[in-house]
């Protein structure tokens, strides 16, 4: 079988597992990639992020993955879902980031092994990467022909916008590589620069991770003072910049999406009243910090001061719960939520959030 022909019948098989669109790439390093991870976090703007900044040289080699690497086969799955409506909750509720409201990666991984069971068939070595911090998975999406850089960096597919799970197959047969770039197609279009709530997108196709909510709800550490306000609901992952982005308005308009089978909200009652075990039982399938159950509460604690009603019984009962918690994180947190809703009776003299 040529190469062409091999690339054809690889893009088939992840098609008809759900894909929605497949390409295939060379594995040269990323050179303009590695260059710019390393340029980033000698400025910082990484924020202690490990992932691809721990290793950019490591991340833009894809052919040390495998021995005799020669191809990447790329996979991009859509978690294109309609929001539900918030659910009625007296402590009221706390959203939940897009691309984890179902287990969009393990659908990723299924139609991805689809595509290495064929080429293992046909004797050729494969290695599986998803989510991982050996590739960066957007760069070979883009040379794959996929799709093209976002000033908000993420991969946009023509027609399709930017809400998409990457994946790849790295194996050791020459198939026939995409021969063309997808072009830039935002244009002077700045909305998801302009939309982003704490300004982190701080220059096209460069994000601030200082400043960047998705970043921060994973973060160590105490949630920063300047942006507890404009986490507003948010407890997990933050969709500003693709929400308001004019090609993903542009493809709900055409085709409405499909309605979500997983949880978009969370109570904040059910969060802050769960132990440690329940709570990772619960919302393991996130990242947590150290896998510390804390940052949860803190995110949650943050969103109560934001969002919480001061006239009901049961938040204040939350956020008095808190105050006079002995972890420190928990508390401070539980402070500032109870000085936004206007609970100064439960500070005790001299303290603060």
């Amino acid at each position: 079988m040529s190469s062409a022909a091999l690339a054809q019948e690889l893009r088939a098989i992840g098609l008809a597992q759900g894909l929605e669109d497949v390409g295939v790439c060379s594995v040269e390093v990323f050179a303009d990639t590695r260059a710019a991870l390393h340029e980033r976090k000698a400025d910082g703007l990484h924020a202690d992020m490990q992932f691809t900044y721990r290793n950019p040289d490591r991340a833009t080699a894809p052919a040390d993955l495998l021995p005799g690497a020669r191809s990447l086969v790329v996979g991009a799955l859509s978690y294109r879902r309609a929001q539900s409506s918030p659910p009625e909750a007296e402590a009221g509720v706390a959203r939940i980031g897009e691309y984890v409201w179902e287990p969009y990666y393990e659908q990723l991984r299924n139609a991805l092994r689809a595509v290495a069971e064929h080429l293992t068939a046909a004797g050729y070595r494969t290695r599986i990467l998803i989510d991982d911090n050996a590739l960066v998975d957007r760069a070979a999406a883009y040379r794959a022909g996929i799709g093209w850089y976002g000033k908000n960096s993420n991969i946009l597919i023509p027609g399709k916008g930017s809400r998409f799970v990457l994946g790849s197959v790295v194996t050791d047969a020459i198939i026939e590589p995409a021969t063309e770039l997808v072009a830039d197609a935002c244009g002077p279009c700045r909305r998801c620069i302009e939309n982003c709530p704490t300004d982190a997108i701080v220059s096209d196709g460069t994000v601030d991770s200082n400043r960047c909510l998705a970043w921060l709800v994973q973060a160590k550490g105490d949630f920063p003072l300047e942006f507890r306000k404009a986490l507003g609901d948010r407890i997990y992952g933050c969709d500003d910049c693709q929400s308001t982005c004019p090609p993903n308005l542009l493809h709900d308009r055409a085709e409405p999406p499909p309605a979500t089978t997983g949880d978009v909200w969370v109570a904040l009652q059910e969060l802050l009243t769960l132990d440690d075990a329940a709570l990772l039982e619960r919302f393991g399938v996130w990242y947590i910090p150290g896998r510390e159950p804390r940052y949860l509460r803190r995110n949650a604690l943050v969103v109560l001061g934001n969002v919480g009603d001061s006239a009901s019984s049961e938040v204040r009962a939350l956020v008095e719960r808190y105050v006079a918690s002995e972890d420190p994180i928990e508390k401070s947190h539980a402070e500032w939520a109870a000085e936004q809703l206007g609970y100064l009776d439960l500070l005790r003299a001299g303290d603060g959030p």
